[in-house]
């Protein structure tokens, strides 16, 4: 029997059907990435540690969505670039015109420490920002900035 924490990582294969979704539907995938030495991508675009990514069909070249690695051709300023993204950097996938998708946890092992929740300081502009949901309970309709009764955790979704 397999334990979970020894069982490989669904993030590549959550990436991999988001994406789907965003081109079944007209949607334009974009990843957002957490930048780091083991990230190939030109460093004159990368904004406080963070980069956004078009992976599209039309933007990417020889794209492939590996269980490891993200690699693709971009252009980037009319200059072609080859691109490797660890799947494990990777912060977010959504489209870009609705801002549906979903942010992913910093894993431990990414030399970060591992977090439940993408905190909204480090989301890139335009990513929602995802929390925790209690199934037990409905979401009351209350500020944002409200505590919770009981210290419960709510869904905010921030456009």
């Amino acid at each position: 029997m397999i334990d979970a924490k020894d069982s490989p990582s669904t993030r590549p294969y959550l990436i991999r059907g988001l994406y789907e979704w965003c081109t079944d539907n007209g949607f334009t995938p974009f990843i957002a990435v957490l930048v780091d030495e083991t990230v190939r991508v030109p460093n004159e675009y990368v904004k406080d540690g963070e980069i956004v990514l078009n992976i599209s069909f039309d933007a990417t070249s020889a794209l492939q969505l590996g269980n490891d690695y993200i690699e693709f051709k971009g252009r980037f300023g009319g200059v072609a670039r080859d691109i490797l993204v660890p799947v494990e950097r990777v912060l977010a996938i959504y489209a870009r015109e609705n801002g549906q998708g979903m942010a992913f946890p910093l894993l431990a092992s990414s030399g970060s420490p591992a977090a439940s929740v993408a905190t909204p300081e480090a989301q890139p502009v335009g990513v929602p920002t995802l929390t925790t949901v209690a199934a037990d309970k409905p979401v009351e309709s209350t500020p944002p900035d409200a505590p919770r009764p009981g210290g419960r955790p709510s869904l905010t979704r921030i456009k």
